[in-house]
């Protein structure tokens, strides 16, 4: 008989009501119910999906044995820690943490308290991605574009921590090394924070990439380009599809190289497929099938903490470009 795990969400805005409204029928999960703060909004949540509306975070703690961490990024430490102090397994929205000291915390008491922990980088899941991966070999170069209109949703981080992040995690999955180098630049347009940012990241293996993430534009756009030795791959994941490029195995690349030739005489297109399958709801599968024992944990604490490394060295660059930091620098040259 397959083992079965009572869960509940720590907070339900517009990311976390949908964690809520799968988990209901996840196989090997029980819905308990959720936690949110804003009693008004919980008690919206519980009409519209049906749940139990926990009064305290300890509540549904006592109810549960595993938590989808969903509360804004800010609160993501204290909260996963309460659940993990008290022995629950925890999925933990990106970022895992703000800062790398709250990261390593996390992972540190998880592994005292014998609990999995999972991060919710969801475009490991993007089907584009899933379709991409048996043809990845040995990136060397890597180019992403995510760009939104603004949302109040997530303006309490920079765009780095929002957006961004998302690549990151998919640039050390794909090229499977660690950042070596890095450039960045960034500004903040409609918020406190950077709101646009680009970066350029040499890695530990050679491989190069360059990303680019804003929350002010005016359509959005996912798109991610893989570029490799066998080939080129060009990812939609806003629509999930992608296609790879790759020289045709009978060009006779002497007579390549002494007629022009139209593009579809010398390279195969290849369509890249894998099933549907709406991304949180794979993620949170992935959750359930990691707490049976079924499969290992798809994006770990540690992979989490990676990329959240890479992400605030991307911020601090941006901190160094902006104007402000320009003239202390300069005020300190001054004194000194």
């Amino acid at each position: 008989m397959t083992k079965t795990f009572a869960v509940g969400v720590a907070g339900t805005g517009s990311l976390g009501f949908h964690h809520a409204r799968i988990l209901r029928d996840v196989p090997g999960m029980v819905m308990k119910g959720f936690y949110d703060a804003n009693a008004e909004r919980a008690a919206q949540v519980a009409g519209e999906l049906g749940l139990t509306a926990y009064p305290t975070l300890e509540a549904m703690l006592a109810e549960v044995d595993a938590v989808s961490v969903v509360v804004p990024t800010p609160a993501h430490h204290a909260v996963a820690k309460a659940a993990i102090l008290a022995g629950k397994h925890v999925l933990i929205e990106k970022p895992i943490t703000t800062t790398l000291e709250q990261a390593d915390e996390l992972v540190a008491l998880a592994k005292q308290h014998g609990v999995l922990v999972q991060i919710g980088h969801i475009e490991r899941f993007n089907r584009a991605i899933r379709a991409a991966l048996p043809f990845v070999d040995q990136p060397m170069f890597l180019d992403s574009d995510r760009l939104a209109p603004f949302s109040p949703r997530g303006s309490d981080v920079a765009v780095v921590l929002d957006l961004m992040i998302h690549d990151i995690d998919l640039l050390l999955t794909l090229t499977g090394a660690k950042v070596k180098d890095m450039s960045a630049t960034g500004i903040p347009v409609l918020t406190p924070f950077p709101d646009i940012a680009n970066a350029r990241l040499t890695f530990e293996n050679g491989a190069v990439a360059t990303i680019t993430a804003s929350r002010v534009s005016k359509d959005r756009m996912r798109k991610l380009r893989i570029f490799q030795r066998n080939g080129y791959l060009s990812l939609d994941l806003g629509a999930g599809t992608g296609e790879l490029y790759r020289l045709r195995s009978d060009v006779d690349l002497v007579e390549l190289a002494r007629t022009a030739q139209p593009l579809e005489a010398f390279v195969e297109r290849v369509p890249l497929e894998a099933p549907e399958g709406e991304p949180l709801r794979l993620e949170l599968e992935s959750f359930a099938a990691a707490l049976r024992g079924d499969a290992p944990v798809v994006v770990t604490g540690e992979a989490g903490r990676e990329a959240l490394a890479v992400a605030l060295r991307i911020m601090r660059d941006i901190e160094l470009s902006l104007p402000a930091a320009s003239a202390l620098r300069a005020v300190g040259t001054a004194v000194a």
